[in-house]
Order: C-alpha cells, then sequence, then structure tokens
C-alpha cells in the first residue's frame, strides 16, 4: 500500500507497524479509558439531576440559607484571621526575644570597649588640655 502513494506522503507513514507491546498497552488502556468517560457520564448526569431536584428547595429555604451561609462564613473568616494573628504575633516575638538575646550576650563586650574608648577620649582630652595650658602659660 505504501508503494503506491505518491513520493510526498510516504515521510508521514510509519515505515513499519505497531510493536505488540504497544498492540497490548491499546488492548488494555482502551476498556480503562471506556469506563472512566462512562462513570464521567453518569456523574455529569446526577449532578444535573441533583441540581434539577434542590434547586426549588434552595430558592424556598433561601430567606434562611443565604443568612446563615454568610455567618459560617465571617465565623471562619474570623477564626482564621484570629489564627494568622496569633501566628504572627508568636513570630514577632519570637524575634524580639531573639534579638534581645544576642543583645544581652554582646552587652558585657560592649561595655568594655566603651569603657576602653571613654578612657582614651578623657586621657585625649586631658592631653590637649595639657597643652592648651601650657600654650597660654608660654604666651603669658
Amino acid at each position: 500500500m505504501a508503494e503506491r502513494l505518491p513520493e510526498g506522503l510516504r515521510g508521514f507513514l510509519p515505515e513499519k507497524g505497531p510493536s505488540k507491546s504497544q498492540v497490548l498497552t491499546v488492548v488494555a488502556v482502551f476498556p480503562i479509558g471506556g469506563l472512566l468517560l462512562v462513570l464521567s457520564g453518569v456523574t455529569l448526569t446526577a449532578s444535573v439531576v441533583g441540581l434539577a431536584i434542590t434547586t426549588p428547595l434552595f430558592l424556598l429555604f433561601s430567606p434562611v440559607l443565604v443568612p446563615a451561609a454568610i455567618a459560617i462564613g465571617l465565623a471562619v473568616i474570623g477564626f482564621l484571621a484570629s489564627g494568622a494573628f496569633g501566628l504572627t504575633g508568636l513570630s514577632s516575638l519570637s524575634c524580639f526575644m531573639e534579638e534581645a538575646r544576642r543583645l544581652v550576650s554582646k552587652a558585657p563586650n560592649q561595655l568594655e570597649q566603651v569603657r576602653q574608648r571613654t578612657a582614651e577620649a578623657v586621657g585625649h582630652v586631658g592631653q590637649r588640655t595639657k597643652e592648651a595650658t601650657q600654650g597660654m602659660q608660654g604666651r603669658t
């Protein structure tokens, strides 16, 4: 059959037929796919019939259902928001405590450095004062 086709179409056809494993795969998968397609059709039909039956009930009870749904939705949103705020607060406190611990552990070293710098600054100011005093005495 491939020999009767024009030269341009021969490139589109496979040179040999499907292998045994490909045929077995199609034979095994085809019934499963068909079954799933039938199940999806049954599910769609059941959903449409159920919606057609319950729509009048929803319309009849909507003065009760709509406020109840709104109240339940607001309650759920409130619980979720309070949980989110609680987690945010706990994580903020945790970060603050970690930073405070880090600062407290560095405090003795920083105090010693401040004492050394203060002593150096006092010594430097004292030296400058002494030089200024000697300069003033030399002029007078």
